[in-house]
């Protein structure tokens, strides 16, 4: 069973940053496009960046455009998520995911799912 495993997360005060990781121990993520999801308290999972996984193609949702980076060092079998200027509608858990296809923010084509990692921005 292919497990990834979130980490970053935390409290934050508006404006802050956090650098999420997302890392897949024992399993390969080269041929995989990765995508990083939130699911805040009471809303559905939403899809907010992805990158492919041979040019490294970025795509981004409206809501983090401009704020989060999204980036992958397959050397080290992670990817990342930088987030900047942290606003409180950013509060949730963020999951990354894996998916053979081509990257699309969409929860229902991802083959493999991490647990999660909380965050909270708050002043």
């Amino acid at each position: 069973q292919v497990q990834l495993v979130e980490s970053g997360g935390g409290m934050v005060q508006p404006g802050g940053s956090l650098r999420l990781s997302c890392a897949a121990p024992g399993f390969s993520l080269d041929y995989y496009a990765i995508g990083w999801f939130r699911q805040a308290p009471g809303k559905e999972r939403e899809g907010i960046s992805c990158i492919s996984s041979s040019e490294g193609t970025t795509y981004y949702a409206d809501s983090v455009k401009g704020r989060f980076t999204i980036s992958r060092d397959n050397a080290k079998n992670t990817v990342y998520l930088q987030m900047n200027s942290l606003k409180l509608e950013d509060t949730a858990v963020y999951y990354c995911a894996a998916t053979s296809l081509i990257c699309q923010l969409d929860t229902y084509v991802m083959d493999y799912w991490g647990k999660g990692t909380l965050v909270t921005v708050s002043s």
